[in-house]
């Protein structure tokens, strides 16, 4: 029997963790729409600010905010790599991460260089820039 409830508090240690940071992020993005709805700060981008050419992750905020108030697909449209790492770091301790480590350097490197490419250039088609 203590082998079990060992088994089952170590199971629900990432769920639970998983839990909190999910609980954590809707409530920073109702925040942040929230405050958005309030007061729209403008452009948060420095790089965009000072040369009116956006970075990768450009729209990150804005993916908080359209979550915040239920857009999914808004938010989505606004910058998917920042979209798919905010899930990602949500459900990390469900364990997904191992995978991840398992594979070398050099193709984590590649990976995350290509999305981080495509991410410029889909900023530069959502901004008019190609």
């Amino acid at each position: 029997m203590e082998a079990f409830m060992t088994g089952v508090a170590a199971l629900s240690r990432p769920v639970g963790t998983a839990a909190g940071r999910i609980a954590a992020m809707a409530a920073l993005a109702v925040s942040v729409a929230f405050a958005h709805g309030v007061h729209d700060p403008g452009v948060l981008c420095p790089l965009r600010a000072l040369t009116d050419i956006p970075c990768p992750f450009c729209g990150g905020t804005t993916v908080f905010i359209e979550l915040g108030s239920g857009h999914l697909l808004r938010a989505l449209a606004a910058n998917p790599l920042v979209f798919v790492g905010a899930m990602v770091f949500a459900v990390a301790p469900l364990g997904l991460g191992a995978r991840w480590r398992t594979w070398k350097p050099q193709v984590r490197a590649w990976i995350l260089g290509t999305a981080i490419v495509g991410s410029g250039i889909w900023q530069f088609v959502r901004f008019g820039i190609f």
